[in-house]
């Protein structure tokens, strides 16, 4: 068609002139295009452009797509061209034409906005739990055309005889996973039987919209369905099944030391400006981080237990930068459009992989490129695996960040441009009386708030270590021999104090962890050889995969690196593993 793009690389995020559509389709008119224009919307997404079509034509349709791909407007921009197409009802206490139905409250108030950015001569509503029933009444007393809800509110108001749904022509069950599954599917079901008339041809229009829609999505959505109906799928059988845009990352790292590596983590890859999601498992874990005095930046928690009100300010805050640092549970994981979030950080791997995808499309949304950062611990290796091999991603296993990469970004930070006027004329004072370097580097470090710098293990984030490399000439069969090169130089009291041993990728070498007291003396002792060269890790290595029984070995055996402890009778290397790992 006329409208679609070049045929450069395919791609969900390339975009579709909105003028051109509307010229070819002649649906969109002029005042429609000038209201969205004003609100931005100049393209279409590939998904937007595919169901455009089927939706205004009043056919039913499942439509899987990737997170940040634009499904919200994909059902609202031709549901509300299609109302506003014919005479408008404007009878007070008219019941809603159109019904949308979504597992959350924050998604209901992003949806129903959605939809007010669309029109004005249509009256959209949105009820969720949480908030008083009289305004609600209000409005069902005035009359509604677009109702948007979460299930509990929305039968609520159908048991109380508030709510009419005979007249609804257009049904969306948004995040149709989550809407059909154990949770909701009770009264997702109520709420449609009062919609969907038993043995009546004439069903309203079903649309289901998720990135996620497991087989059995299909099945039970046959049930509401006609027997034709359109599948638009932007995924199907490709592997990778979260956004494109998105770079995934593991970090290996303990429990106990989490709040204080999170701190520097967003140092490094989202600034002090930046925002970051932070997802766990629990309310109770998203308080604590929240409130934990090693977090650096400003952060506030979201959860189910936070009244309604207070997380509708606490989003509108982070949206609006009052706060850089959003520590949610799964509330905030479906749906929610913040174009701006850098970074998202998962506590741990999720064993539902569905829960990972939509948490890590919270950032590379609309086209823009993001990072999603995944603690693991070392027991925690097979669910890590299992979210690459069914997301159809694959992990680069990185370290904390440096000492190094920790100084550099607080002091790119440190130095708002705005402000540098104001100390011109203390900072000629201060380098006359320290030097220039030293007055500086005084400075940054105040203001930066990196007074201290700890350095941590690459290979598990344990506080006090560093991670050496040692390569070597040859491939090793056996760390024996890697054991056996440190000990001809170092001598045998390098056995306290080397731990979490690994090989590296091709096993032409190992790295390990030591004390931070003890690398002085380690680098005075050591000669690099032609066979042996002895480094200070600057990241993390590629490593080379533990065996499957290591990777399941009992929590007591640690993370698996392996330790020496002296020889044999029969003049072998014993092994144990490293109790210090996680």
């Amino acid at each position: 068609k006329s409208w679609s793009v070049s045929q450069k690389k395919k791609h969900e995020y390339i975009h579709f002139s909105l003028v051109q559509f509307a010229a070819d389709s002649a649906v969109l008119n002029k005042i429609s295009l000038d209201y969205l224009a004003a609100r931005g919307v100049t393209y279409l997404f590939p998904v937007q452009a595919k169901t455009f079509q089927p939706i205004y034509d009043g056919k039913d349709l499942i439509a899987q797509a990737r997170t940040g791909t634009g499904k919200t407007f994909s059902f609202a921009i031709p549901l509300t061209e299609k109302l506003q197409s014919v005479t408008q009802d404007e009878r007070r206490g008219r019941s809603p034409k159109v019904l949308v139905l979504v597992p959350t409250r924050e998604l209901a108030i992003q949806v129903a906005r959605d939809f007010k950015n669309l029109t004005k001569k249509l009256s959209v509503a949105c009820f969720y739990g949480g908030t008083p029933y009289k305004a609600q009444f209000d409005l069902l007393k005035i009359g509604i055309d677009i109702l948007v809800g979460t299930p509990g509110r929305i039968k609520d108001h159908i048991e109380n005889s508030k709510l009419d749904l005979s007249n609804v022509k257009h049904v969306v069950l948004d995040e149709v996973d989550h809407m059909l599954d154990m949770g909701f599917a009770e009264q997702v079901e109520e709420i449609l039987g009062f919609a969907y008339k038993k043995g009546s041809e004439n069903k309203p229009q079903t649309l289901l919209f998720s990135a996620t829609c497991p087989r059995w999505v299909y099945d039970v959505a046959k049930k509401y369905m006609k027997d034709e109906y359109e599948q638009v799928d932007l995924i199907g059988k490709k592997t990778q099944r979260t956004a494109t845009t998105v770079e995934h990352l593991a970090i290996q790292c303990r429990s106990s030391q989490r709040a204080e590596v999170l701190g520097d983590i967003i140092q490094v890859y989202s600034g002090s400006r930046g925002r970051t999601i932070v997802f766990c498992e629990t309310k109770k874990e998203a308080n604590e981080l929240a409130l934990n005095s090693s977090l650096k930046q400003d952060a506030q928690s979201l959860h189910g237990d936070i009244p309604q009100k207070q997380r509708e300010i606490t989003l509108k805050g982070f949206r609006n930068g009052v706060f850089e640092v959003l520590i949610a549970t799964n509330v905030a994981a479906r749906g929610l459009d913040i174009p701006e979030v850098d970074l998202v950080i998962q506590c741990s791997p999720p064993k539902d992989v569905d829960s990972y995808i939509h948490r890590s499309g919270r950032t590379g949304r609309a086209g823009r490129t993001g990072i999603c950062i995944c603690f693991y611990q070392r027991r925690e290796e097979d669910l890590l695996k299992q979210v690459e091999q069914k997301a159809g991603i694959t992990f680069k296993r990185i370290g904390v960040p440096s000492a190094t990469d920790i100084i550099k970004a607080s002091s790119n930070d440190a130095i708002p441009p705005f402000a540098i006027d104001y100390f011109r004329q203390s900072a000629r004072e201060l380098i006359a009386e320290k030097g220039a370097v030293d007055a500086l580097a005084a400075a940054l470090a105040h203001i930066s708030g990196a007074s201290s710098i700890q350095q941590r293990s690459f290979l598990n984030s344990t506080a006090g270590f560093v991670t050496m490399v040692l390569k070597c000439s040859i491939e090793m069969r056996t760390m024996s021999y890697a054991w056996r090169g440190l000990k001809e130089q170092l001598g045998e009291e390098v056995d306290d104090k080397i731990s979490a041993m690994r090989f590296l990728k091709g096993k032409m070498g190992v790295c390990f962890d030591i004390p931070v007291n003890e690398l002085n003396h380690i680098q005075e002792r050591w000669q690099d050889t032609r066979r042996w060269q002895l480094t200070v890790a600057k990241e993390l290595p590629e490593l080379e995969e533990l065996p499957q029984e290591a990777s399941r070995a009992p929590a007591r055996f640690g993370d698996g690196g392996f330790k020496r402890n002296g020889k044999f009778n029969s003049g072998s290397w014993g092994q144990r593993f490293n109790k210090s790992s996680s």
